[in-house]
């Protein structure tokens, strides 16, 4: 017999006036949220991390099997170290592996291989997905669509440091070997993207982007 689960105890019944209320809120909150690549060095605690991370841990997964393992970093070191193998992966690519059609996508973005921002940001947060894991008794446990629900739980965490207060900028270094030997993760681990986390700097600036109008990126059949 299926497991009967447990009464969903954690839901808010809310009126239509509030739902919609909460919805222009979130919406309006969401809309401010830019992806920053100039960092304060001010100081972030590490509970707000934390407290990020915990909000893209509740995500939801394949099976509930949560194959993600997050890395926050603060060592000035280690995020040094993490710069320069991500520069050398981004040299190649800009120079060898990029393709022209890549490269005029980028342009408005105003991009290179240059990092700064591993190092000036308070804190990195590396994201792992998970093909398996290995449980204490000896067994493998494997993860059953890893890269949908850790691309999911990277959205959350998007979105809670935002909520918090914060900036940050999903970078994806292609390849990202590096980061799972700078960090000593398992084999059964990928690493997905890097987020620095922290306050913007007081010249930062952001690129004239436009997004798409609503009627082209959504559909309702009524």
């Amino acid at each position: 017999m299926a497991d009967p689960g447990e009464p969903l105890s954690t839901f808010i019944e809310r009126t239509s006036e509030e739902r919609l209320s909460r919805s222009e809120a979130f919406r309006g909150e969401m809309i401010r949220r830019r992806s920053v690549r100039s960092f304060s060095s001010r100081t972030v605690p590490r509970e707000i991390i934390e407290n990020c991370i915990a909000a893209a841990a509740a995500s939801p997964s394949g099976a509930n099997r949560q194959p993600w393992h997050f890395v926050a970093v603060a060592d000035p070191a280690v995020k040094s170290r993490i710069r320069e193998g991500a520069e050398a992966a981004e040299r190649e690519l800009y120079e060898r592996r990029a393709s022209k059609r890549f490269l005029d996508a980028l342009e408005p973005l105003h991009t290179g291989p240059e990092k700064p921002f591993l190092v000036e940001a308070p804190w990195l947060i590396a994201v792992f997905m998970q093909r398996y894991r290995d449980l204490p008794d000896g067994t493998r446990l494997q993860h059953h669509y890893p890269i949908e629900s850790a691309s999911i739980a990277m959205g959350i965490l998007i979105t809670a440091i935002h909520h918090a207060g914060l900036v940050t900028v999903p970078y994806t270094p292609s390849p990202a070997a590096f980061l799972a030997r700078i960090l000593k993760r398992p084999a059964g681990e990928r690493a997905l993207a890097v987020f620095p986390v922290g306050c913007p700097a007081e010249d930062a600036t952001v690129p004239a982007l436009q997004r798409r109008a609503f009627d082209e990126i959504a559909t309702f059949i009524e």
